[in-house]
């Protein structure tokens, strides 16, 4: 089946509006993948990805805004997210001692450990795009780079105009 079928567009404007709706169309299967197989493991892929984060920094801890900053999701709420790890107890948070307004936070033994057992099954992952081959895999980063790129210089020019005509 065609994307125009699949999505239920007539047609699209150009080439351009085809690709970013067939990437959008693509993110939710692939996030769908993320979601189910980090569910097995009693996590999000936002929780996944912060321990992930927590654990390349270990022993030292960090503030949300650095993990907010370093999050593959931008939009995520990185408070609310830190207080679900906490409950789980796979994160310990305290107060910074010299910024009373921060907090530290540090992945626990018990985060260190449900990562050991996720790492074990991240090949599972990999299937999700094993309908191409490493060589497609690797010019698809390339082109998502590009992807990337044009949508920061886009937005640097967008926010340049709204300051002019200001």
């Amino acid at each position: 089946m065609n994307l125009n079928n699949q999505l239920s567009i007539g047609a699209f404007r150009n080439e351009w509006q085809k690709a970013s709706m067939s990437l959008l169309y693509t993110c939710g299967f692939l996030s769908n993948g993320y979601e189910s197989f980090f569910k097995k493991h009693n996590v999000t892929s936002q929780q996944y990805n912060a321990l992930r984060i927590l654990r390349d920094q270990f022993p030292k801890p960090v503030s949300t805004s650095f993990l907010r900053e370093k999050m593959l999701d931008k939009m995520s709420d990185a408070s609310r997210l830190v207080s679900r790890l906490n409950a789980k107890g796979y994160v310990t948070v305290t107060q910074n001692p010299t910024d009373k307004r921060l907090v530290n936070i540090l992945i626990s033994s018990e985060g260190l450990s449900i990562l050991s057992g996720i790492d074990k099954e991240l090949y599972l992952l990999d299937a999700l795009l094993q309908g191409l081959t490493e060589e497609e895999a690797a010019t698809l980063v390339e082109l998502l780079y590009k992807v990337r790129e044009s949508i920061t210089n886009t937005e640097e020019r967008m926010a340049s105009v709204e300051v002019a005509t200001a």
